[in-house]
Protein backbone atom coordinates (compact mmCIF):
# COMPACT_ATOMS: atom_id res chain seq x y z
CA UNK A 1 0.00 0.00 0.00
CA UNK A 2 1.34 3.43 -0.89
CA UNK A 3 2.03 5.83 1.93
CA UNK A 4 1.23 9.52 1.63
CA UNK A 5 4.68 10.69 2.72
CA UNK A 6 6.72 12.43 0.05
CA UNK A 7 10.37 13.49 -0.02
CA UNK A 8 11.22 16.89 1.41
CA UNK A 9 10.68 20.02 -0.65
CA UNK A 10 13.28 22.11 -2.48
CA UNK A 11 16.90 21.25 -1.83
CA UNK A 12 19.95 23.22 -2.99
CA UNK A 13 22.48 21.76 -5.41
CA UNK A 14 25.94 23.09 -6.30
CA UNK A 15 26.12 26.09 -8.60
CA UNK A 16 22.98 27.72 -7.27
CA UNK A 17 20.68 25.04 -8.71
CA UNK A 18 17.62 23.76 -6.86
CA UNK A 19 16.00 20.33 -6.99
CA UNK A 20 12.31 20.65 -6.23
CA UNK A 21 8.92 19.10 -6.99
CA UNK A 22 7.51 20.10 -10.36
CA UNK A 23 4.77 22.71 -10.50
CA UNK A 24 1.97 23.36 -12.99
CA UNK A 25 3.84 26.43 -14.21
CA UNK A 26 6.73 24.16 -15.27
CA UNK A 27 4.62 22.14 -17.69
CA UNK A 28 5.62 23.86 -20.92
CA UNK A 29 9.30 24.05 -20.00
CA UNK A 30 9.43 20.37 -19.03
CA UNK A 31 7.62 19.40 -22.23
CA UNK A 32 10.04 21.41 -24.35
CA UNK A 33 13.04 19.86 -22.57
CA UNK A 34 11.71 16.32 -22.98
CA UNK A 35 10.90 16.85 -26.65
CA UNK A 36 14.29 18.40 -27.37
CA UNK A 37 16.18 15.58 -25.67
CA UNK A 38 13.91 12.70 -26.69
CA UNK A 39 10.81 12.42 -28.85
CA UNK A 40 8.24 15.07 -29.67
CA UNK A 41 5.50 12.95 -28.09
CA UNK A 42 7.34 12.92 -24.74
CA UNK A 43 5.79 16.28 -23.92
CA UNK A 44 2.33 14.82 -24.48
CA UNK A 45 3.17 11.79 -22.35
CA UNK A 46 4.38 14.00 -19.52
CA UNK A 47 1.21 16.07 -19.66
CA UNK A 48 -0.92 12.92 -19.48
CA UNK A 49 0.93 11.77 -16.36
CA UNK A 50 0.84 15.15 -14.64
CA UNK A 51 -2.88 15.65 -15.23
CA UNK A 52 -3.84 12.11 -14.15
CA UNK A 53 -5.31 11.74 -10.64
CA UNK A 54 -3.24 8.58 -10.00
CA UNK A 55 0.03 10.39 -10.63
CA UNK A 56 -0.04 14.18 -10.62
CA UNK A 57 2.61 16.77 -9.93
CA UNK A 58 4.12 14.99 -6.95
CA UNK A 59 5.31 12.25 -9.35
CA UNK A 60 7.73 14.64 -11.08
CA UNK A 61 10.78 16.60 -9.95
CA UNK A 62 12.92 19.18 -11.69
CA UNK A 63 16.25 20.87 -11.26
CA UNK A 64 15.86 24.60 -11.74
CA UNK A 65 18.46 27.22 -12.58
CA UNK A 66 16.58 30.28 -11.43
CA UNK A 67 13.32 30.19 -13.34
CA UNK A 68 14.65 27.78 -15.95
CA UNK A 69 13.99 24.01 -15.77
CA UNK A 70 17.24 22.28 -16.76
CA UNK A 71 16.61 18.65 -15.74
CA UNK A 72 13.63 16.46 -14.90
CA UNK A 73 12.52 12.94 -13.99
CA UNK A 74 9.21 11.25 -13.19
CA UNK A 75 8.49 8.27 -10.94
CA UNK A 76 5.54 6.05 -11.90
CA UNK A 77 3.84 3.58 -9.55
CA UNK A 78 3.90 -0.03 -10.73
CA UNK A 79 2.80 -3.40 -9.40
CA UNK A 80 4.94 -6.47 -9.98
CA UNK A 81 3.64 -9.94 -9.16
CA UNK A 82 5.87 -12.92 -8.37
CA UNK A 83 3.83 -16.05 -7.94
CA UNK A 84 0.99 -15.11 -5.59
CA UNK A 85 2.78 -12.12 -4.07
CA UNK A 86 2.24 -8.54 -5.18
CA UNK A 87 5.34 -6.34 -5.04
CA UNK A 88 4.83 -2.56 -5.03
CA UNK A 89 7.40 -1.03 -7.36
CA UNK A 90 8.41 2.18 -9.05
CA UNK A 91 9.55 3.03 -12.56
CA UNK A 92 11.58 6.11 -13.47
CA UNK A 93 10.63 7.63 -16.80
CA UNK A 94 10.73 10.89 -18.75
CA UNK A 95 14.31 11.76 -17.78
CA UNK A 96 16.07 14.64 -19.54
CA UNK A 97 18.79 17.23 -18.92
CA UNK A 98 19.58 20.37 -20.88
CA UNK A 99 22.91 19.92 -22.73
CA UNK A 100 24.26 23.12 -21.16
CA UNK A 101 23.91 21.49 -17.74
CA UNK A 102 25.05 17.96 -18.53
CA UNK A 103 27.92 16.40 -16.59
CA UNK A 104 26.93 18.14 -13.35
CA UNK A 105 25.31 15.17 -11.60
CA UNK A 106 21.74 16.38 -12.09
CA UNK A 107 20.37 12.99 -13.17
CA UNK A 108 22.12 11.40 -10.18
CA UNK A 109 20.40 13.90 -7.91
CA UNK A 110 17.03 13.25 -9.55
CA UNK A 111 17.49 9.49 -9.32
CA UNK A 112 18.19 9.96 -5.62
CA UNK A 113 14.94 11.90 -5.33
CA UNK A 114 13.07 9.19 -7.23
CA UNK A 115 14.47 6.39 -5.06
CA UNK A 116 13.67 8.33 -1.89
CA UNK A 117 10.12 8.92 -3.07
CA UNK A 118 9.84 5.29 -4.15
CA UNK A 119 10.86 4.06 -0.70
CA UNK A 120 8.41 6.38 1.02
CA UNK A 121 5.64 5.04 -1.19
CA UNK A 122 6.39 1.52 0.02
CA UNK A 123 8.03 0.28 -3.16
CA UNK A 124 10.24 -2.77 -2.68
CA UNK A 125 11.83 -2.62 -6.14
CA UNK A 126 12.27 -0.37 -9.13
CA UNK A 127 12.10 -1.53 -12.75
CA UNK A 128 12.77 0.37 -15.92
CA UNK A 129 13.80 0.32 -19.56
CA UNK A 130 16.85 2.47 -20.14
CA UNK A 131 19.88 3.11 -22.28
CA UNK A 132 22.72 0.58 -21.89
CA UNK A 133 24.95 0.89 -18.83
CA UNK A 134 23.79 4.34 -17.74
CA UNK A 135 21.43 3.28 -14.96
CA UNK A 136 23.83 0.73 -13.54
CA UNK A 137 25.50 3.78 -12.00
CA UNK A 138 22.45 4.20 -9.79
CA UNK A 139 22.16 0.67 -8.40
CA UNK A 140 20.27 -1.00 -11.26
CA UNK A 141 21.16 -4.40 -12.68
CA UNK A 142 20.10 -6.15 -15.87
CA UNK A 143 17.46 -8.52 -14.58
CA UNK A 144 14.65 -9.70 -16.86
CA UNK A 145 14.95 -10.37 -20.60
CA UNK A 146 13.08 -8.29 -23.14
CA UNK A 147 11.74 -10.60 -25.80
CA UNK A 148 13.14 -10.27 -29.29
CA UNK A 149 11.76 -8.15 -32.12
CA UNK A 150 11.52 -10.35 -35.22
CA UNK A 151 10.52 -9.53 -38.81
CA UNK A 152 7.35 -10.92 -40.33
CA UNK A 153 8.64 -13.13 -43.13
CA UNK A 154 5.43 -14.89 -44.18
CA UNK A 155 2.67 -12.61 -45.40
CA UNK A 156 -0.32 -13.03 -43.08
CA UNK A 157 -3.56 -14.34 -44.53
CA UNK A 158 -6.83 -12.47 -44.65
CA UNK A 159 -8.76 -11.80 -41.47
CA UNK A 160 -11.19 -14.65 -40.87
CA UNK A 161 -14.89 -14.02 -41.38
CA UNK A 162 -16.63 -12.86 -38.24
CA UNK A 163 -13.58 -10.97 -36.91
CA UNK A 164 -13.18 -7.21 -36.96
CA UNK A 165 -10.24 -5.04 -35.96
CA UNK A 166 -10.56 -1.48 -34.74
CA UNK A 167 -8.77 1.19 -32.74
CA UNK A 168 -9.28 0.65 -29.02
CA UNK A 169 -10.88 3.31 -26.85
CA UNK A 170 -11.04 4.01 -23.13
CA UNK A 171 -14.18 1.88 -22.84
CA UNK A 172 -12.15 -1.11 -24.08
CA UNK A 173 -9.58 -0.97 -21.29
CA UNK A 174 -11.22 -3.74 -19.18
CA UNK A 175 -11.28 -6.09 -22.17
CA UNK A 176 -7.68 -5.34 -23.14
CA UNK A 177 -6.53 -5.72 -19.55
CA UNK A 178 -8.27 -9.08 -19.25
CA UNK A 179 -6.60 -10.35 -22.44
CA UNK A 180 -3.19 -9.17 -21.27
CA UNK A 181 -3.57 -10.72 -17.84
CA UNK A 182 -4.65 -13.97 -19.45
CA UNK A 183 -1.44 -14.08 -21.49
CA UNK A 184 0.66 -13.11 -18.48
CA UNK A 185 -0.84 -15.83 -16.29
CA UNK A 186 1.75 -18.37 -17.40
CA UNK A 187 4.71 -16.22 -16.34
CA UNK A 188 6.26 -16.36 -12.87
CA UNK A 189 6.97 -12.63 -12.73
CA UNK A 190 4.34 -10.32 -14.16
CA UNK A 191 3.88 -6.57 -14.44
CA UNK A 192 0.52 -5.59 -15.94
CA UNK A 193 -0.30 -2.09 -17.07
CA UNK A 194 -1.68 -0.02 -14.21
CA UNK A 195 -5.13 1.55 -14.64
CA UNK A 196 -3.42 4.93 -15.08
CA UNK A 197 -1.03 3.56 -17.68
CA UNK A 198 -3.93 2.15 -19.69
CA UNK A 199 -5.51 5.61 -19.75
CA UNK A 200 -2.26 7.16 -20.99
CA UNK A 201 -1.79 4.53 -23.67
CA UNK A 202 -5.28 5.06 -25.05
CA UNK A 203 -4.78 8.82 -25.11
CA UNK A 204 -1.17 9.14 -26.34
CA UNK A 205 -0.50 9.72 -30.05
CA UNK A 206 2.79 7.79 -30.19
CA UNK A 207 1.27 4.35 -30.63
CA UNK A 208 -1.99 2.72 -31.68
CA UNK A 209 -3.91 0.23 -29.57
CA UNK A 210 -5.94 -2.36 -31.48
CA UNK A 211 -8.83 -4.57 -30.49
CA UNK A 212 -9.93 -7.68 -32.40
CA UNK A 213 -13.55 -8.68 -31.84
CA UNK A 214 -15.71 -11.64 -32.70
CA UNK A 215 -19.13 -10.09 -32.53
CA UNK A 216 -19.17 -8.22 -29.23
CA UNK A 217 -16.39 -10.32 -27.67
CA UNK A 218 -12.80 -9.08 -27.56
CA UNK A 219 -10.45 -11.85 -28.68
CA UNK A 220 -7.11 -10.10 -29.26
CA UNK A 221 -5.26 -6.88 -28.60
CA UNK A 222 -1.86 -5.29 -29.15
CA UNK A 223 -0.22 -2.02 -30.02
CA UNK A 224 1.89 -0.79 -32.91
CA UNK A 225 4.56 1.86 -33.04
CA UNK A 226 4.50 4.18 -36.06
CA UNK A 227 6.02 2.90 -39.30
CA UNK A 228 8.56 5.75 -39.28
CA UNK A 229 9.64 4.62 -35.79
CA UNK A 230 10.32 1.02 -36.71
CA UNK A 231 6.80 -0.31 -37.11
CA UNK A 232 6.65 -2.85 -34.28
CA UNK A 233 3.60 -4.83 -33.17
CA UNK A 234 4.05 -5.38 -29.43
CA UNK A 235 2.12 -6.74 -26.46
CA UNK A 236 0.22 -9.22 -28.62
CA UNK A 237 -2.44 -10.96 -26.57
CA UNK A 238 -5.18 -13.24 -27.81
CA UNK A 239 -7.81 -15.69 -26.67
CA UNK A 240 -7.29 -17.85 -29.77
CA UNK A 241 -5.05 -18.23 -32.82
CA UNK A 242 -7.54 -16.65 -35.25
CA UNK A 243 -7.59 -13.47 -33.17
CA UNK A 244 -3.78 -13.35 -33.12
CA UNK A 245 -3.61 -13.84 -36.89
CA UNK A 246 -6.15 -11.04 -37.43
CA UNK A 247 -4.05 -8.74 -35.27
CA UNK A 248 -0.89 -9.43 -37.28
CA UNK A 249 -2.76 -9.02 -40.58
CA UNK A 250 -4.14 -5.66 -39.50
CA UNK A 251 -0.73 -4.48 -38.32
CA UNK A 252 0.73 -5.59 -41.65
CA UNK A 253 -1.89 -3.52 -43.47
CA UNK A 254 -1.13 -0.48 -41.30
CA UNK A 255 2.68 -0.66 -41.17
CA UNK A 256 3.48 -2.51 -44.38
CA UNK A 257 5.82 -5.40 -45.16
CA UNK A 258 8.54 -3.96 -42.91
CA UNK A 259 6.39 -4.94 -39.91
CA UNK A 260 8.22 -6.51 -37.00
CA UNK A 261 6.68 -8.31 -34.04
CA UNK A 262 7.93 -8.44 -30.49
CA UNK A 263 7.60 -12.12 -29.76
CA UNK A 264 5.79 -13.48 -26.71
CA UNK A 265 6.81 -17.13 -26.23
CA UNK A 266 4.60 -19.35 -24.13
CA UNK A 267 1.41 -17.41 -24.82
CA UNK A 268 -1.57 -18.11 -27.08
CA UNK A 269 -0.79 -15.15 -29.32
CA UNK A 270 2.94 -15.75 -29.31
CA UNK A 271 2.69 -19.38 -30.29
CA UNK A 272 0.06 -18.62 -32.95
CA UNK A 273 2.29 -16.23 -34.89
CA UNK A 274 5.73 -17.71 -34.21
CA UNK A 275 5.97 -19.56 -37.53
CA UNK A 276 5.49 -16.30 -39.44
CA UNK A 277 8.49 -14.61 -37.82
CA UNK A 278 12.10 -14.48 -38.93
CA UNK A 279 15.18 -15.31 -36.87
CA UNK A 280 15.88 -13.82 -33.47
CA UNK A 281 18.78 -11.38 -33.11
CA UNK A 282 21.92 -12.69 -31.46
CA UNK A 283 21.74 -10.27 -28.52
CA UNK A 284 19.18 -10.18 -25.70
CA UNK A 285 18.06 -6.88 -24.22
CA UNK A 286 17.07 -6.73 -20.58
CA UNK A 287 14.96 -4.65 -18.27
CA UNK A 288 16.76 -2.96 -15.45
CA UNK A 289 15.76 -3.69 -11.84
CA UNK A 290 16.93 -2.24 -8.54
CA UNK A 291 16.44 -3.75 -5.08
CA UNK A 292 17.59 -1.37 -2.38
CA UNK A 293 16.66 -3.58 0.57
CA UNK A 294 17.03 -7.32 -0.20
CA UNK A 295 16.03 -8.29 3.34
CA UNK A 296 12.71 -6.46 3.12
CA UNK A 297 11.97 -8.00 -0.27
CA UNK A 298 12.92 -11.52 0.86
CA UNK A 299 10.66 -11.16 3.89
CA UNK A 300 7.86 -9.98 1.59
CA UNK A 301 8.47 -12.99 -0.68
CA UNK A 302 8.30 -15.63 2.06
CA UNK A 303 4.99 -16.99 0.70
CA UNK A 304 6.69 -17.57 -2.66
CA UNK A 305 9.73 -19.21 -1.06
CA UNK A 306 7.45 -21.39 1.06
CA UNK A 307 5.40 -22.47 -1.96
CA UNK A 308 8.57 -23.46 -3.81
CA UNK A 309 9.78 -25.42 -0.81
CA UNK A 310 6.43 -27.15 -0.27
CA UNK A 311 6.38 -28.34 -3.89
CA UNK A 312 9.90 -29.77 -3.70
CA UNK A 313 11.83 -32.67 -2.23
CA UNK A 314 12.35 -30.49 0.85
CA UNK A 315 8.64 -30.30 1.69
CA UNK A 316 9.01 -32.37 4.87
CA UNK A 317 12.50 -31.20 5.80
CA UNK A 318 13.61 -28.71 8.42
CA UNK A 319 16.73 -26.61 8.45
CA UNK A 320 18.18 -23.25 7.58
CA UNK A 321 19.25 -21.78 4.27
CA UNK A 322 22.11 -19.31 4.51
CA UNK A 323 22.70 -16.75 1.77
CA UNK A 324 25.55 -14.30 2.05
CA UNK A 325 25.57 -11.06 0.11
CA UNK A 326 29.10 -10.68 1.50
CA UNK A 327 28.49 -7.31 3.15
CA UNK A 328 25.71 -8.99 5.13
CA UNK A 329 23.94 -12.32 5.14
CA UNK A 330 20.48 -13.78 5.76
CA UNK A 331 19.29 -17.01 7.30
CA UNK A 332 16.04 -18.53 6.08
CA UNK A 333 14.76 -21.08 8.61
CA UNK A 334 12.33 -23.60 7.16
CA UNK A 335 10.22 -26.51 8.35
CA UNK A 336 7.33 -28.52 6.89
CA UNK A 337 7.28 -26.54 3.64
CA UNK A 338 7.25 -23.09 5.21
CA UNK A 339 10.00 -20.49 5.40
CA UNK A 340 10.15 -18.60 8.68
CA UNK A 341 10.99 -14.92 9.23
CA UNK A 342 14.24 -13.77 7.65
CA UNK A 343 17.11 -13.46 10.12
CA UNK A 344 19.85 -10.99 9.19
CA UNK A 345 23.52 -11.04 10.09
CA UNK A 346 26.74 -9.20 9.40
CA UNK A 347 29.63 -9.62 6.99
CA UNK A 348 30.12 -13.19 5.79
CA UNK A 349 32.98 -13.62 3.35
CA UNK A 350 33.07 -17.44 3.37
CA UNK A 351 29.46 -18.67 3.25
CA UNK A 352 30.42 -22.09 1.90
CA UNK A 353 32.00 -22.89 5.28
CA UNK A 354 28.70 -22.01 6.96
CA UNK A 355 26.80 -24.29 4.55
CA UNK A 356 25.52 -21.33 2.60
CA UNK A 357 25.43 -19.71 -0.81
CA UNK A 358 27.12 -16.51 -1.93
CA UNK A 359 25.58 -13.83 -4.14
CA UNK A 360 27.20 -10.54 -5.05
CA UNK A 361 24.98 -7.70 -3.79
CA UNK A 362 24.65 -6.18 -7.26
CA UNK A 363 23.13 -9.43 -8.53
CA UNK A 364 20.17 -9.63 -6.15
CA UNK A 365 17.73 -8.42 -8.82
CA UNK A 366 18.69 -11.10 -11.38
CA UNK A 367 18.71 -13.68 -8.57
CA UNK A 368 15.10 -12.96 -7.61
CA UNK A 369 13.66 -11.86 -10.96
CA UNK A 370 15.92 -13.28 -13.66
CA UNK A 371 15.83 -16.30 -15.98
CA UNK A 372 19.01 -17.97 -14.74
CA UNK A 373 18.27 -18.74 -11.10
CA UNK A 374 21.11 -19.12 -8.64
CA UNK A 375 22.62 -22.10 -10.47
CA UNK A 376 22.64 -20.31 -13.81
CA UNK A 377 24.04 -17.14 -12.28
CA UNK A 378 26.84 -19.21 -10.76
CA UNK A 379 27.84 -20.27 -14.28
CA UNK A 380 27.96 -16.63 -15.37
CA UNK A 381 29.55 -14.94 -12.35
CA UNK A 382 32.41 -16.12 -10.16
CA UNK A 383 30.97 -14.23 -7.18
CA UNK A 384 27.75 -16.28 -7.20
CA UNK A 385 27.80 -19.87 -5.99
CA UNK A 386 25.05 -22.11 -4.55
CA UNK A 387 27.33 -23.58 -1.88
CA UNK A 388 27.22 -27.12 -0.50
CA UNK A 389 23.40 -27.39 -0.84
CA UNK A 390 22.77 -26.57 -4.53
CA UNK A 391 19.46 -28.45 -4.71
CA UNK A 392 18.03 -26.45 -1.83
CA UNK A 393 19.25 -23.16 -3.26
CA UNK A 394 17.89 -24.06 -6.70
CA UNK A 395 14.52 -24.75 -5.06
CA UNK A 396 14.44 -21.39 -3.31
CA UNK A 397 15.94 -19.38 -6.18
CA UNK A 398 14.96 -21.04 -9.48
CA UNK A 399 14.89 -19.51 -12.96
CA UNK A 400 12.02 -17.03 -13.30
CA UNK A 401 10.03 -16.52 -16.47
CA UNK A 402 8.89 -12.90 -16.74
CA UNK A 403 6.37 -10.85 -18.70
CA UNK A 404 6.55 -7.13 -18.02
CA UNK A 405 4.41 -4.49 -19.71
CA UNK A 406 5.90 -1.00 -19.69
CA UNK A 407 4.63 2.41 -20.74
CA UNK A 408 7.04 2.58 -23.65
CA UNK A 409 7.63 -0.29 -26.07
CA UNK A 410 11.28 -1.28 -25.47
Amino acid sequence: MHTTAEPAGPRPLPGGLVLRPARPGDLDQIGALLSARGEADDAVDHRLVMLDPDAGWSACAVVADGDRVVSTATLLDETVQLGTVTIPAGQVELVATDPDHSGRGLVRALMGWAHERSAKRGHLAQVMVGIPYFYRQFGYAYATPITAVRPVVAAPGAVRDGLTVRTAAAADIPAMDALQRGEQAGADLRMPHSPACWRWLVARPGNALWLVERGATAVATGRTTPADDGGVLAEIAAADADGAHALVRHAWDVVGPTLRVRERPGTVAGEAVADRLGPRPDTVERHYARIADPVALLEHLRPVLSARLAASEFADAAGEAVVSFFRFHVRLPYARGAVGPVVTGGVMQAPFAAGGAGVAPDLVAPLLFGPAGIVGLARQHPDVYPGPAPALMHTLFPPVRSDLLTFYVP
